[in-house]
């Protein structure tokens, strides 16, 4: 027969483990519990990272509402006119071309039904439609005479030919014109149109062409005339100073070596506020920091970034992380929150009342030069940072590791070099938001055509898409500038750095009608 004692130690024991055993479902039903309610906001809720400004009432109200750098307003009293403002339709239609019907009385009609004297004009009633053409198909013959002369054909040995110039075409012994290049590559790589589609829609207008034929020809064209400029754009990058960079994922079918469900990456560099607007991509099989590290060999200086570990220790960079990556953890937090506690003052919301005082105090920077930028962050936001910073050590030792909450501050901590190195230069922005948006095209495009078949489809998708979205920051309208760079580029030698930078899409030398009316 057992000691009392030992049954009760054996009983004690067997409770701790059951209570341990407990806290621990507790945990995991309380991370599962977080994940289904972030799936189902994620699937059903809005996708905007909005929070109710009344609920975050953590702060206090005067500290968080000052500006110390506003004047005093004074009061006045102002009186003045001004013209009404133009009408919605008005602006919308007044930079397309105009075509006007008018309708008139036949002289035999103009008589007054009263009297019979002739009926003068008094005044017109104006109605405006809007008139669409759809994409018209037609042939374009180029006839080039050739000349002789009939004296010498007579009189002398040899007789000399002589030829009319005519322009190069952008693919030769091809019925490919610079238009329709570029309404192919404008339809899929603007508008995201596979293809596939565009196939079935030459097809109604009478038109046989394949999709074969339409990829055959976006690869050379992209090859031949679109890589140097590309190669030249990307000169231009590494000269700056300030860059942003992203990836997102991509399939291709194709490549050696790899099944069709592999997944390839396509990386994004660009510029910041500063300088050319360029916008780059790179097609790579892997998210490797050996390919950032290639790509940007020779640029020195710093790079906007999320939290990806891949872009750590590339020489000559420094690193600048985003403040939006980090307060997207409190709003997910947030979101996590079983119903009824939208009230409740978690301490998630007080991590997002950090990151959105610091938004609020760039906001109120936005137009400064970067200097007095520099200065007012060293001021206003470095303080701010430093109680962020204490407050998250705070709070870390308090939530479990694994949580939505959890994982937020773990963020901030594991990425707060590089998400305080926007104090080194007043140039420098508090998020990577620009390159989300640079990244964005793709990734809807991605959804219509959801992969490439070959890698040298790949590369030359992210040729065409760096040339019209570079085009596009920099007010172009991509058809009508890829249809100048078919025409132009043929007929230049595109080894001349000279007259490779004229065709630029921030050259001062593009036509006029390249631009995108604005």
């Amino acid at each position: 027969m057992q000691n009392p004692a030992e049954i009760i130690q054996a009983l004690e024991t067997k409770c701790a483990i059951q209570e341990q055993q407990i806290a621990e479902l507790k945990a995991k039903l309380a991370w599962f519990e977080e994940q289904f309610r972030l799936s189902q906001q994620r699937r059903f809720g809005s996708s905007r990272e909005q929070v109710d400004e009344h609920q975050l009432t953590i702060f206090n109200e005067a500290e968080k509402e000052a500006n110390l750098s506003a004047p005093e307003p004074a009061m006045e009293e102002i009186t003045y006119r001004r013209r009404k403002r133009q009408g919605h339709r008005e602006a919308q239609l007044k930079d397309l071309p105009v075509e006007t019907i008018e309708y008139r009385l036949p002289p035999e009609e103009r008589v007054c039904p009263c009297c019979g004297e002739e009926l003068k004009e008094m005044s017109t009633e104006v109605r405006q439609e809007l008139k669409i053409i759809p994409a018209q198909v037609s042939v374009v013959k180029h006839v080039r005479f050739i000349y002789a002369c009939r004296r010498c054909e007579k009189e002398n040995i040899q007789t000399p030919v002589v030829t009319a110039p005519m322009p190069a075409p952008a693919l030769p012994k091809s019925i490919a014109s610079a238009s329709a290049l570029a309404h192919i590559m404008t339809q899929k790589y603007v508008e995201g149109i596979p293809l596939y589609r565009q196939e079935q829609s030459f097809a109604r207008e009478g038109l046989e062409l394949s999709r074969q034929t339409m990829a055959n020809w976006v690869v050379q064209v992209s090859e031949r005339w679109l890589m140097p400029l590309f190669d030249r754009m990307h000169d231009h990058l590494l000269k700056q100073e300030i860059l942003h960079a992203d990836e997102t994922e991509l399939q291709v079918l194709h490549e050696p070596g790899r099944s069709a469900t592999s997944k390839s990456y396509l990386w994004l560099y660009r510029t910041g506020r500063a300088g050319p607007a360029i916008v780059l991509y790179d097609y790579r099989t892997t998210r490797a920091n050996k390919h950032p590290r290639q790509f940007l060999k020779g640029f020195k200086g710093y790079l906007h970034v999320d939290g990806y570990s891949g872009y750590n220790n590339l020489p000559d960079i420094t690193l600048v992380g985003c403040w939006a990556h980090a307060r997207r953890g409190f709003v997910n937090a947030l979101k996590a929150l079983p119903p009824g506690s939208e009230t409740a003052e978690v301490a998630a919301k007080e991590g997002l009342e950090y990151c959105n005082r610091l938004f609020t105090l760039e906001r109120e920077m936005k137009e400064l030069p970067p200097e007095e930028r520099y200065a007012r962050r060293l001021e206003y936001s470095r303080p701010l940072l430093d109680d962020f910073y204490a407050w998250l050590n705070y709070q870390r030792a308090r939530v479990l590791p694994k949580s939505t909450f959890g994982q937020a501050i773990a963020y901030c901590l594991n990425q707060w070099e590089k998400l305080q190195a926007f104090l080194l230069d007043g140039r420098l922005e508090l998020d990577n938001n620009r390159s989300e948006r640079s990244i964005k095209p793709f990734v809807i495009g991605r959804k219509n055509w959801l992969f490439s078949n070959t890698p040298r489809g790949a590369r030359a998708s992210a040729t065409i898409y760096s040339i019209v979205e570079t085009a596009k920051e920099n007010g172009l309208n991509p058809f009508a500038y890829l249809m100048y760079l078919f025409e132009r580029l043929p007929n230049i030698d595109i080894d001349d750095e000279a007259a490779l930078d004229e065709c630029l899409p921030w050259s001062d030398s593009l036509p006029p009608e390249c631009r995108a009316n604005r």
